[in-house]
């Protein structure tokens, strides 16, 4: 299908502006390697502006003074609006972003899903009453923030903007949006149709550029009250410290290494496609991808002789082909990624493949298994973000859980066991933010509290635990004697 490319503008207070330098950066189609549009390279005079519209919005315009049911009827209206849009939505993001376009399609679902929750649950969030001395009366209510910032990732650009807006938004807070500038384009494209459901000006603001310059503008504004970030470790330490200056809240999604624990009880015909997938979903560029398999010693030459035979199958192909993974976002991602492989000492077990005929100019890595993999190695420590898995086998459940949690990072982790016992033991021992026991991964989790320990970050997405972290409390004390 023909698909309708944004323009290289901002949503700032309701309208589509221009970056106020009047530049403009070139955006990459992973797949090709060529330069198919632009976007806007604002600064910090454009994220001013869209504090200042937010703030307007929040403060005096119709926003803030919205019921939370009319918030939640915009915001279901945005659901259904991408539902209408889904096709498009997922032809431009597979085009952005690289990813097969079954994936793209996917996160379609998602985003709108996260509008449908959130928007549904808008009017729910209540507060309570506290029996206190005679003669008084005390409530507990939830507020907004007023504005919140967020600073999203290029692996699932529309997903995210639910992800992260829509429970903003449920609140009551009025936003402002710096996406990544690798690829943007489906949320400029949910802004257009934010507009089109009713969003009143100033509640969304979209504001394009370069992470050093326009992320780092906004993450350092004295004007907002509360940021959302999702990336790297690194730069969560930047926004950790910038928010900490202004004495404002945070939450951080800052990725993970991931293990899968696979006990020799398990069902292994169920195991192996996930082992697979959850670390070629996306191309491997995911926070959450399974990217260490932990393997019981007793089943070991079994697990990684199928699991083998499933790798040397797997294609990296252009997003119209729509294979097990797509092109990585960039050439620098790509070379990081080859760095890792070509770097290890561990031993190569498998490698897929990159489909004949892909443009030689694309973001293409083969997918990879090594094994056995050191547990202290570079390849089960570090967070490669690409197709690359490490086996490592393990003795017993003591040893599985001290390898589990062996790293910096603790997001999600995989419990692959048929014993009822080992699998409480288990996910109770594991220190990270979920566990999956016989699967992995829950197609988006709307509903399922998200979020990590240690270097994965602190706070939780995703479900009404999403809703506390966008709301602050307030206690009122009536003495009515």
């Amino acid at each position: 299908m023909t698909v309708q490319l944004p323009e290289p503008l901002n949503l700032i207070g309701g309208s589509w502006v221009p970056a106020q330098s009047g530049r403009t950066l070139d955006v990459v189609a992973p797949s090709t390697g060529k330069v198919f549009t632009t976007i806007a390279a604002s600064g910090a005079s454009d994220i001013d502006a869209a504090v200042s519209s937010a703030r307007h919005a929040f403060e005096e315009g119709a926003w803030g003074r919205m019921s939370a049911v009319q918030r939640g009827r915009i915001m279901i209206r945005i659901s259904e609006l991408i539902t209408r849009d889904a096709e498009e939505l997922a032809q431009v993001e597979s085009l952005d972003t690289g990813k097969p376009i079954s994936q793209a399609r996917a996160d379609m679902v998602a985003a709108a899903r996260y509008f449908e929750f959130y928007g549904a649950a808008a009017d729910k969030v209540h507060g309570e009453h506290i029996p206190f001395m005679q003669g008084y009366d005390v409530k507990v209510v939830r507020e907004p923030h007023g504005v919140t910032g967020h600073i999203i990732p290029w692996n699932y650009p529309a997903q995210m903007v639910g992800r992260t807006l829509a429970p903003a938004l449920a609140m009551g807070n009025a936003t402002i949006m710096k996406p990544a500038e690798e690829a943007c384009l489906t949320v400029l494209m949910i802004g257009k149709l934010a507009m089109e459901a009713g969003m009143p000006a100033g509640a969304i603001n979209i504001v394009t550029g370069e992470g050093h310059v326009a992320g780092a503008a906004l993450s350092e504004h004295p004007g907002i009250d509360f940021i959302s970030f999702t990336g790297s470790p690194e730069v969560g330490v930047i926004i950790q410290t910038n928010a900490a200056k202004n004495f404002i809240g945070c939450t951080l999604e800052l990725g993970g290494k991931s293990p899968q624990i696979v006990f020799e009880d398990a069902d292994l015909d169920r195991v192996l496609p996930v082992l697979a997938g959850a670390i070629v979903q996306n191309g491997g560029q995911t926070c959450s991808a399974g990217s260490r398999a932990l393997i019981q010693r007793s089943i070991w030459d079994k697990v990684v002789g199928r699991l083998a035979e499933r790798f040397k199958e797997l294609t990296a192909a252009p997003s119209e082909q729509d294979r097990e993974l797509g092109a990585l976002i960039s050439g620098k991602q790509r070379d990081r990624v080859q760095a890792f492989i070509s770097g290890t000492d561990s031993p190569l077990i498998a490698r897929g493949k990159v489909a004949t005929g892909s443009p030689e100019d694309g973001f293409y890595v083969a997918p990879a298994l090594f094994g056995p993999c050191d547990p202290q190695s570079t390849l089960a420590q570090v967070e490669v973000f690409g197709p690359v898995l490490a086996a490592i086998p393990f003795d017993d459940e003591k040893e599985a859980i001290r390898i589990a949690n062996g790293t910096e990072f603790g997001l999600v982790a995989g419990v692959w066991t048929l014993d009822g016992n080992r699998q409480q033991r288990v996910a109770k021992a594991l220190r990270c933010g979920q566990v999956f026991i016989n699967g992995y991964g829950a197609g988006g989790g709307i509903e399922l509290p998200f979020g990590g320990r240690r270097k994965s970050g602190h706070g939780r997405e995703k479900g009404f635990a999403a809703l506390h972290e966008f709301s602050t409390i307030k206690t009122i004390v009536h003495n009515h004697g």
